[in-house]
């Protein structure tokens, strides 16, 4: 049974402000997503996340087995991404 791929409210609003041809890229990635054995790598040790690259873009999400779901939680360019993953280091920036 395929995995299911929903957004989270920020991640979608970050994926439609981008330009279209960005967009389909991201899209097929995500359709990817849906496979199973489909490999990413982890983002980091010991987090539940994993990140896709797309170009200059990046991907994150996190896989929820028992619902067979995987949740976009960001999309970005890899500047946007810099960003965002120092947060996961720096929670009080």
């Amino acid at each position: 049974m395929p995995y299911r791929i929903a957004f989270t409210r920020e991640a979608e609003e970050a994926f439609l402000g981008l330009d279209k041809a960005v967009r389909v890229r991201i899209a097929k990635k995500a359709l990817q997503l849906e496979r199973d054995g489909f490999a990413s790598r982890h983002l980091k040790f010991g987090l539940p996340f994993f990140v896709e690259e797309i170009g200059g873009y990046r991907l994150v999400f996190e896989t929820l087995e028992s619902e067979r779901k995987k949740v976009v939680i960001f999309v970005g360019s890899h500047g946007d991404y810099q960003k965002w993953y120092s947060t996961l280091h720096h929670p009080s920036r």
